[in-house]
């Protein structure tokens, strides 16, 4: 896949390149541009905000900065998404669906009050959010998409089952987990997970995951209803 990231603050990305994706990034099982919209700007002092007609508070993107930063790197096979509070909120199943069909992935990230909307209307393909609430950038939900969607690509995570049995994946949450040492501050690990019977140590997985929903998240259990 590849991912061209638009931003006037490339350099907060710079997580993106550390840790399982940085690896998997040296291994070329992904491509990552970031491109600084402000590079685009014809205005000579790189201007890239205005105020908004109507009047209102803050500054808008101006639109021949974004559209040029877009139509730079669009190709026939693109597909552009615009981080966005009006969005769609994102979920697992729409993670996994873009890292399965999206060959090229363009990022926008808005910032101030947004980006003129008629860079949306000849340009985004989809507007997506992160949750029901505002940031100051799309800097961050921008991490959030692109982060998530790669844990999908072949080879980037150490095994590649492991997404399995995640959070979301069945609509159930994870089940809790255990490493050494067998005891810490008085809290065992559950025996089932030491005798080494894999159908019972399944089972329990299975009821854990049922546990764990209803705890925290029983509103995953009524979606399908």
């Amino acid at each position: 896949m590849k991912i061209d990231i638009l931003t006037l603050f490339p350099e907060m990305f710079a997580p993106l390149k550390e840790s399982i994706l940085g690896r998997a990034m040296e291994k070329d099982l992904f491509t990552l541009n970031l491109i600084n919209i402000r590079d685009f700007s014809l205005d000579k002092h790189k201007k890239v905000d205005d105020y908004p007609f109507g009047g209102g508070d803050g500054m808008l993107m101006t639109p021949q900065p974004l559209y040029d930063a877009i139509m730079s790197v669009k190709k026939d096979n693109s597909y552009v998404v615009y981080m966005s509070p009006k969005g769609s909120v994102l979920n697992q199943t729409k993670v996994k669906k873009m890292a399965s069909e999206i060959e090229h992935l363009i990022v926008v990230c808005g910032h101030y009050e947004g980006i003129d909307e008629r860079v949306i209307e000849l340009c985004v393909d989809e507007q997506i959010s992160i949750g029901d609430y505002v940031l100051t950038g799309g800097e961050l939900p921008a991490m959030v998409l692109v982060d998530s969607i790669l844990r999908y690509i072949p080879n980037v995570l150490h095994s590649d089952t492991s997404v399995v049995d995640e959070s979301f994946s069945s609509n159930l949450l994870e089940y809790p987990q255990y490493t050494r040492p067998r005891e810490f501050m008085g809290l065992t690990v559950p025996e089932v997970l030491l005798n080494g019977n894999h159908k019972e140590i399944e089972k329990w997985k299975v009821e854990q995951k049922l546990l764990e929903t209803k705890k925290y998240r029983p509103d995953l259990l009524n979606e399908d209803k």
